[in-house]
């Protein structure tokens, strides 16, 4: 067991449920409230529950302890996730769930493209494929009923 909750399949499997979860939830909770409101909402959940994680496993750290540019990526890297949710709950309350979330899943696409071209990652012939399934399936996920 203790080798499976040091996977990291394990715990993308585990925030890819969480993330499809997240989007039935907040389909369900954005119907009668404003999306920024609703984003704001998540976030303050989303603060408290990792306060309180951090409180349970001693995970405060000094902020000394960062480097500058740890800090910079961070900050970044909060910026994109703030608009990436203000973005998901207007589209949440514009459309379905169902074609929503695919398209937000077009990340794993760019994520790849970017991993490659800004991190020097490589890529198989077949992980290229598969990203274009990926691509692929989003797109005929999203296509209305006809």
């Amino acid at each position: 067991m203790a080798a499976l909750s040091g996977s990291w399949i394990v715990w993308a499997l585990l925030a890819a449920l969480f993330a499809a979860l997240t989007a039935i939830f907040a389909k369900v909770g954005v119907e009668n409230v404003g999306s920024d409101f609703a984003t704001f909402l998540r976030t303050v959940v989303v603060l408290a529950a990792l306060a309180a994680i951090l409180t349970a496993t001693q995970g405060w750290q000094s902020l000394r302890t960062i480097s500058p540019k740890s800090a910079v990526f961070l900050v970044l890297s909060g910026l994109a996730t703030g608009a990436s949710w203000v973005c998901y709950f207007r589209a949440l309350k514009l459309g379905d769930a169902a074609r929503v979330a695919p398209i937000d899943k077009l990340s794993v696409v760019l994520v790849a493209v970017f991993g490659v071209v800004l991190l020097g990652e490589r890529l198989s012939i077949t992980n290229w494929a598969g990203i274009g399934l990926i691509g692929l399936g989003a797109y005929l996920v999203s296509r209305p009923i006809l």
